[in-house]
Formats: structure tokens, sequence, C-alpha cells
């Protein structure tokens, strides 16, 4: 009968964390779902729609910038391939980290990506990517900050 009480408890005290994993899971992969959404636009060249996943009070430093960047210039690095007339052949991303805490998470990944200009001639990048994103008061996850670089040596 002992033992029948000490699994009650400890299942008990088990159900909560198993929940409280699950959710956070569940919450790691909505804003690893919004990273996947985040290179679509940027390969349909959807910059509006790529807009709306950043916060107004963005604050970052893309390595394609000198300096630190609001949400004015996050589309930048993408015109200065567009108005060449180069387009975004593909992209792969390899998920690292996704931490989440309450309402802020944070995503790190390398991410493979291939350019190709009007000649056909292709331009591969790989890149170190770190994003902070905020959950806003309608439920939407959108970038607070982030920071990119070459990939170079693992």
């Amino acid at each position: 009968m002992k033992q029948i009480g000490w699994l009650c408890a400890l299942s008990l005290l088990l159900v909560p964390s198993l929940a409280a994993a699950q959710s956070t899971k569940a919450a790691e992969d909505a804003v690893w779902s919004r990273e996947v959404t985040y290179w679509k636009t940027v390969q349909s060249n959807n910059l509006d729609a790529y807009r709306r996943l950043w916060r107004d009070d963005f604050l970052g430093w893309p390595f394609s910038s000198h300096n630190p960047a609001r949400k004015a210039h996050i589309t930048d690095w993408i015109t200065m391939h567009t108005s060449k007339g180069d387009r975004l052949k593909s992209y792969s991303l390899e998920r690292l980290i996704v931490q989440v805490s309450g309402d802020m998470a944070t995503t790190t990944y390398r991410a493979r990506i291939v350019w190709v200009d009007p000649s056909g001639k292709e331009q591969i990048d790989s890149d170190r990517l770190l994003h902070t994103w905020r959950r806003d008061t309608d439920g939407n996850w959108r970038i607070f900050s982030g920071m990119s670089a070459p990939a170079g040596g693992k």
C-alpha cells in the first residue's frame, strides 16, 4: 500500500513537469516555424510579409551592415541582391538551439544560402544567425533583436 502511495505522489510531481516540457517544446517549434517563414518570405521576395515578422522596436546587427540596424533597414540585405537581379535559388537551415523563456525566445542556427545572378552564376553564403523573438499581446512571435555572421569554422 505504501508503494502505491509513493507512486501516486511521484506521478503528481511528474505530470506538471511533463506538461511544462510539452508546452516548452510546442513554443520552441512555433518559434522555429517563424524562422522557416522568414526564409520563405526571403525566397519569394515578399518584403511586406518579411517586415511583419519584425517588431517595430527591433535592434540588431546583420553582418551585411557596418552598424547596428533598426527595422527600417531589415530588408537592405535582400534588396542588395535583388536590385542586381539576383534571386534566392535555395537555402537550407541547420537548427541548433531554440530556447524559450516566457514570452522571449532565442533561435540559433546556420543557413546555407544560394543566390543566382541573371547570368545563372551562383553565389553560396554560409551564415550563423541568432534571433531573439518576443511574443506580442496578439500571440504572434516577432523578432526583437538579432545578429548574423559568416559561418566560418564550426
